[in-house]
């Protein structure tokens, strides 16, 4: 399975510095988790995911399940070696696409970080709704494949077996990421259903692989320490916050604040889906130990490089993001961040990087792929220096 144990212990804050022990390898903690949905980091090599800096990788059950099915992964010799991947993964349970295929779609929401976009969310989920484009039940989750349009149905008992057949190093409990708007009276009974699928999850386990449980409860006080308590008590090897944990950086640390004092402090604690540059000093004083997110890689992808300000490095003629979308750029000489290590701002100059995401060429979004990863994991690196330190 897995060992954690805990370096060093902040007198400033609840940050602490870590080694995460797996089958394939330590990962320094706290550490950023990038996104590999499909077992692909979109657009880069195994290879050169590893020349940024990543420790860890987090797939996904549900998309995985679909395309190309855990069998073939399972019959290549399981997740790490079908990617050529040498170091530790984790694989969420489906429970994100709960939400997201469910009344994500029918509000019209997708979440990135700690945000909801398009907007605000006029529309309150009352106890007994269901969404319209799955069904919620005791026993699981009924989904419609986008592929398809076969019936595909989602358990704890399905999901950990989807997830042992994959093969990561740490998988994740099966619950309901709840939507945006839900009343106390909607979590409520959403967060009983979760429980009990948490002990499903762990009941339908007969790998060795860790299994992480998941503390649900959005940003009702009472129900996150109610279900921090509950998953404490139960024999997962680490802990998972998820769910809605805030639209704004003062209630995403209020919850942290509720949950993370109630957690065995001997296991390790992953954040789901959340990491903007400017909400991981946040995470990491938060007592968070990992946590996935897609920005530095959908960020790449649409033609954005964070620079500068944003990791604390002074110097960058343009301090925070860079839009390489944006023509002046062409004219630009200079490297992405002229104060970062990475290759493509080594060798690479802006104009070209610009000319490549204008033309729409692959190789542009690879580029700022590389750059952002290493950006992301550099800041996180200098984070655990400062916490060694007694800095942070």
């Amino acid at each position: 399975m897995i060992e954690f144990s805990v370096l060093k212990k902040s007198k400033k804050s609840g940050a602490r510095l870590g080694v995460l022990k797996t089958p394939h390898g330590e990962v320094m903690t706290p550490a950023i988790v990038p996104v590999a949905t499909l077992a692909a980091v979109k657009a880069l090599r195994s290879d050169e995911i590893v020349a940024t800096k990543t420790q860890l990788l987090i797939s996904n059950t549900y998309h995985l399940h679909l395309q190309p099915g855990e069998k073939i992964v399972k019959a290549a010799g399981g997740i790490n070696k079908f990617m050529n991947w040498p170091k530790p993964t984790m694989t969420d349970s489906g429970g994100f696409q709960v939400f997201s295929l469910g009344f994500g779609r029918d509000l019209g929401v997708g979440k990135h970080s700690i945000k909801y976009y398009p907007g605000k969310v006029e529309r309150a989920i009352e106890k007994g709704n269901q969404p319209k484009y799955l069904k919620m039940t005791e026993e699981g989750v009924y989904f419609r494949s986008p592929m398809t349009g076969d019936e595909l149905f989602l358990s704890p008992e399905t999901s950990v077996k989807i997830q042992q057949q994959l093969g990561a190093d740490i998988m994740y409990a099966f619950d309901e990421c709840p939507p945006p708007g839900a009343t106390h009276t909607y979590m409520k009974q959403s967060l009983a259903r979760t429980h009990r699928w948490a002990k499903r999850s762990l009941a339908a386990r007969t790998s060795k692989q860790a299994l992480y449980g998941i503390v649900q409860g959005a940003d009702f006080e009472d129900l996150r320490k109610e279900s921090a308590r509950f998953i404490a008590r139960l024999d997962f090897d680490g802990f998972a916050i998820g769910g809605d944990i805030g639209e704004s950086k003062d209630e995403s640390r209020k919850i942290l604040k509720w949950v993370i004092p109630l957690l065995d402090q001997k296991r390790p604690r992953h954040l789901l889906g959340m990491g903007h540059p400017e909400d991981i000093e946040l995470i990491v004083k938060g007592g968070v130990d990992t946590f996935d997110c897609t920005v530095p890689t959908h960020y790449a992808r649409r033609g954005i490089a964070f620079v500068g300000k944003a990791s604390g490095v002074r110097g960058g003629a343009h301090e925070g993001r860079v839009d390489f979308t944006k023509a002046a750029l062409l004219k630009d000489k200079g490297p992405i961040d002229a104060t970062c290590e990475c290759l493509v701002c080594q060798k690479y100059q802006r104009a070209y990087i610009a000319h490549l995401v204008r033309a729409n060429e692959i190789t542009g979004g690879a580029l700022l792929t590389f750059h952002n990863l290493f950006f992301f994991n550099t800041y996180v690196e200098k984070m655990r220096e400062r916490i060694g330190k007694g800095l942070l």
